[in-house]
């Protein structure tokens, strides 16, 4: 039984460290920050929650605190990468190589103005 679960630690250990490796390959390869986060806030979790499994199989009283960590890297994961994005694009880093850009430009008019604008046309006026 120990040789069996030695064998799965270290399969796990290789899958970490295949997503962790193509974590750090798209940060180095890809354009701009938003792509680098996606590069390494999805797949370098893979690789982190992966090796903590690694560890719990060899230590069995190791379960709960894997369990706990793998909880808070999942749930903390897609809010630092969201807030960190949201950063970015304050400062004025501008998406490169994206396809569209979903985010509103400064240059725009207030929302309430487009939502009039809006609602005018769904009226009935054309344009």
């Amino acid at each position: 039984m120990e040789t069996i679960l030695t064998l799965v630690a270290v399969g796990l250990v290789c899958l970490a460290t295949f997503f962790s490796s193509v974590a750090v390959l798209g940060y180095f390869r890809l354009p701009d920050v938003y792509s680098r986060l996606h590069a390494t806030g999805k797949i370098g979790i893979f690789g982190a929650v992966f090796m903590l499994i690694a560890a719990a199989v060899r230590a069995d009283a190791a379960w709960g605190y894997a369990l706990v960590l793998i909880f808070f890297l999942i749930a903390s994961g897609p809010a630092t990468a969201h807030a960190i994005a949201s950063a970015a694009y304050r400062l004025g880093i501008r998406p490169e190589s994206s396809i569209r850009n979903d985010l509103p430009e400064p240059d725009l008019p207030p929302p309430r103005e487009v939502a009039d604008r809006c609602r005018v046309l769904n009226d009935g006026e054309k344009r």
